[in-house]
């Protein structure tokens, strides 16, 4: 199957690294679709799909905003740095991590970058609450508002 007629999924992070032109623009026409969305259903925050579907949400928002999703390749190994979304506790709420190859040192620049994913889930409607795990590992929570 083509790149072309494969249905878009958002990046969480635990796929293949994807990169390039034709990525950024099926990111911003599924982003696109999703405000409008949100424009139909009169609200400024996460809509009714976006709610029954908060790790696409999340991960496209991410995605649509810039940020680097985090890889893996064909035999499971991370190959990039970036964030990882992942269910967390519920259907509602999404864990954002800042992973990368061992010996990144993205352990290193997890705070700030995590700080940028909240921002840009923020502007959008989301909450996103920072926690701090075993090892002292940082992640953000995130649902929707309200």
């Amino acid at each position: 199957m083509t790149d072309a007629a494969r249905p878009f999924e958002a990046a969480t992070g635990d796929g293949p690294l994807v990169r390039g032109t034709e990525r950024a623009a099926a990111v911003r026409i599924a982003f696109d679709g999703l405000l409008n969305i949100r424009r139909v259903m009169g609200t400024s925050g996460p809509a009714e799909w976006e709610r029954r579907n908060p790790l696409r949400a999340v991960a496209l928002a991410l995605e649509a905003s810039g940020i680097e999703p985090s890889a893996v390749d064909g035999g499971g190994t991370r190959c990039a740095t970036g964030y990882r979304a992942s269910a967390a506790d519920g259907d509602r709420v999404v864990r954002v991590e800042w992973l990368g190859p061992p010996g990144s040192g993205a352990e290193y620049t997890a705070n700030e970058a995590l700080r940028r994913c909240a921002e840009a889930l923020r502007t959008l409607g989301w909450v996103a609450l920072e926690y701090r795990g075993p090892r002292r590992h940082h992640y953000l929570e995130v649902e929707p508002a309200g």
